[in-house]
């Protein structure tokens, strides 16, 4: 399995500024589509990189529906145009960082789907963002940059990113969209959509 190498990048500032480094640094497409069921034209792009203390994500959606209801911190972003990331530092389990395309964020820790415990709604606002959103022709473009602090990952105390080995996936998905659909950077083989598959998750290193 290649390895996901996410760079370094000397981030500081105003985190719009991030943009352009992110943009630099690399550009991934979600292109994996496991359940036929949903299958969608929706497309997704993202960049990934980091500044020891931080990971900074910039996602790039065009879609034909966009929904943002949940307003909340640990909310129902899942059900919304949602984008996730998901990460491990270990075997014992794995956070689900979820992102609706207003910046609403829920994050949670556990090793499986069931029993996850949610992060204090303190915690989970520390994670910085910037949206934008135009309509092109009969689709939605909207962008999410992220600013997620190394100090969000509680239960590892991370005190520098460099030369971390992680496990990753990302994610589009909108349960309540009026065309529902599920869309990963690494497959995942299950009868039934379900981003909850570490298993699944891909390699990645923090240089």
């Amino acid at each position: 399995m290649q390895e996901l190498r996410i760079p370094y990048c000397a981030v500081s500032g105003e985190l719009r500024a991030a943009k352009q480094l992110l943009l630099a640094a690399n550009d991934f497409a979600l292109e994996q589509q496991p359940w036929p069921a949903y299958k969608t034209d929706t497309a997704v792009r993202f960049s990934i990189a980091h500044n020891n203390e931080a990971v900074f994500i910039l996602y790039r959606v065009k879609e034909k529906h966009v929904r943002h209801v949940a307003t909340e911190v640990n909310g129902a972003v899942w059900e919304d145009s949602c984008v996730e990331f998901f990460i491990a530092f270990d075997e014992g389990g794995y956070y689900n960082c979820e992102f609706n395309c207003i910046g609403t964020a829920l994050i949670g820790y556990g090793a499986g789907r069931t029993n996850r415990e949610l992060l204090p709604a303190d915690v989970v606002g520390t994670v910085k963002y910037d949206v934008a959103m135009q309509k092109e022709g009969a689709d939605y473009a909207w962008e999410l940059l992220l600013q997620i602090p190394a100090k969000v990952f509680i239960k590892h105390p991370v005190t520098s990113l460099s030369n971390t080995a992680v496990k990753v996936n990302f994610y589009k998905c909108g349960d309540l969209l009026p065309e529902p659909h599920f869309i990963s950077w690494k497959n995942i083989q299950t009868s039934d959509p379900d981003f909850h598959q570490p298993a699944f998750f891909g390699k990645a290193v923090f240089e």
